[in-house]
């Protein structure tokens, strides 16, 4: 039996690596030809059926958000997701709120425990966070980068956006305030804005409010449908090195009739379901307003990727008022929720059959978890300078808690090619992590991964296409 279902395994494997071969062939040749790709889906759906079209139409890269804590604030994300076995201590010194309240999750591939707080509580093991030892402690810097080094001179945020291309939009990347953002080969630059609330500028278009010349529904159509017209009547638009740019002049021209402004401004029903209110502190507000916006975004096809500052007030004395420190991680819990329920409420146009929130990655780094075994003050520093990164990996990640504090003060690593335990610091294991994130993004294709990543294999923290 065992046998027989090893063989089924291997052969169904070798069918998938076929299919995506032939998809990936299908694809290159429509774009030889000068095919558009909706042509090409058509094609493979009448030819070897509606399945095989909806796996290519998955070919493109996952939609991302990048959360940066920064001067001492990433240490809030620890009472979301605890080591595990600080949680399992249960000690009323240890920086865990939620003692005899906490919940190992089902599923998993590694140990991974929540509190009552934590987002994400329902989705199934193979959906739930990542979180990896990675990078070093960087006390109180608003712009931590260890974490997030895929190479030298590359960051997971510009490899994404590199990656994203293939899947144009009108902003690629909006960066809020002072996030990082180190770039990498072929990556657009980002637009960076002073708050969230000022992305709603840059898709306010002056043309379509009251008096522009687009102001009429129907002069807006008809531009956009002159656009359009004309590119198809452009000998350079069937040519598959101008379709990126084209396509984004298309939705260009078609959201230059409309003034967006209005649909991604935040509501006070959206506030109310994002968990904050007019009593809520400031850093769960910009919180909660960044992510409706960016919900909202997605929501329309105007950008990849959004990177938003989170919780930079260094909270040291956290503990000593467990009513706020509640509220505070009840609320950040609860914005993330509402986000998530807001993109699985969308089906995905770049992906049949799936929700934008299936295939939203969403990453999260910060300067200093702090010391997760002292509540007293809160300390910055961590148990072997180390530092650490959550990941939802739109389930192309494996699971858990890879390496982690221990009660006692020691550190555990692991290996990124088996996933096991080891002894490599979190300042070795960085960049394998980072890379795991891209990964995700890139929608499990390795070899657009090694276009930026030269390190060690990532095997043991991945699912392959096949498992």
């Amino acid at each position: 039996m065992t046998d027989a279902f090893e063989n089924r395994r291997a052969r169904d494997a070798a069918r998938e690596v076929g299919r995506r071969d032939l998809i990936k062939l299908a694809l290159a040749t429509g774009a030889a030809y000068g095919l558009s790709h909706w042509k090409v889906l058509e094609v493979l759906a009448g030819s070897g059926g509606v399945a095989l079209a909806d796996d290519a139409a998955c070919q493109g890269t996952n939609r991302s958000v990048h959360i940066v804590a920064g001067s001492g604030g990433f240490a809030w994300f620890q009472l979301l997701w605890p080591h595990v076995d600080v949680a399992r201590a249960r000690n009323d010194g240890f920086a865990w709120h939620a003692i005899g309240e906490e919940t190992e999750v089902a599923g998993t591939d590694k140990p991974l425990i929540v509190g009552p707080e934590t987002p994400f509580r329902t989705m199934p093991g193979r959906r739930q966070i990542s979180a990896f030892m990675a990078g070093n402690n960087e006390t109180h810097t608003r712009t931590p980068s260890s974490s997030s080094s895929v190479a030298m001179g590359a960051d997971v945020f510009g490899v994404c956006a590199a990656m994203q291309t293939a899947s144009p939009t009108l902003v690629p990347v909006i960066a809020i305030d002072d996030v990082p953002f180190r770039g990498a080969p072929g990556a657009p630059r980002p637009a960076r804005v002073g708050s969230a609330d000022d992305i709603v500028s840059l898709f306010d278009s002056a043309a379509s409010r009251a008096g522009g010349a687009l102001s009429q529904t129907r002069d807006a159509d008809l531009y956009a449908s002159t656009y359009a017209a004309m590119l198809a009547l452009r000998r350079a638009s069937s040519r598959p090195t101008m379709r990126a740019g084209l396509a984004t002049g298309v939705s260009s021209a078609r959201l230059l009739g409309r003034n967006m402004a209005d649909a991604l401004r935040v509501t006070d029903a959206d506030l109310a379901r994002y968990g904050v209110s007019a009593t809520s502190r400031g850093v769960n507000t910009q919180i909660a307003r960044s992510l409706i916006i960016t919900a909202k975004a997605f929501a329309r096809g105007l950008t990849s990727q959004v990177i938003l500052p989170a919780f930079r007030d260094d909270p040291h004395g956290a503990f000593n008022d467990m009513g706020s420190l509640r509220r505070t991680v009840r609320e950040a819990g609860a914005s993330l929720d509402a986000f998530m329920a807001d993109l699985m409420e969308l089906e995905d146009p770049t992906c049949g059959g799936t929700r934008i929130g299936e295939n939203t990655v969403i990453s999260i780094h910060g300067d200093t978890p702090k010391n997760p075994l002292d509540r007293g003050g809160w300390p910055d520093g961590t148990p072997g300078d180390t530092n650490w990164t959550y990941v939802l990996g739109a389930g192309h990640l494996k699971t858990g808690w890879f390496g982690g504090i221990r009660r006692g003060g020691g550190v555990v690593g692991y290996d990124p090619t088996t996933g096991n335990d080891s002894t490599m610091s979190s300042a070795v294991t960085a960049n394998a992590a980072a890379a795991a994130i891209t990964y995700a993004v890139a929608r499990g294709d390795m070899r657009r991964v090694s276009d930026f990543y030269r390190g060690t294999s990532i095997r043991g923290l991945i699912y392959s296409p096949t498992t």
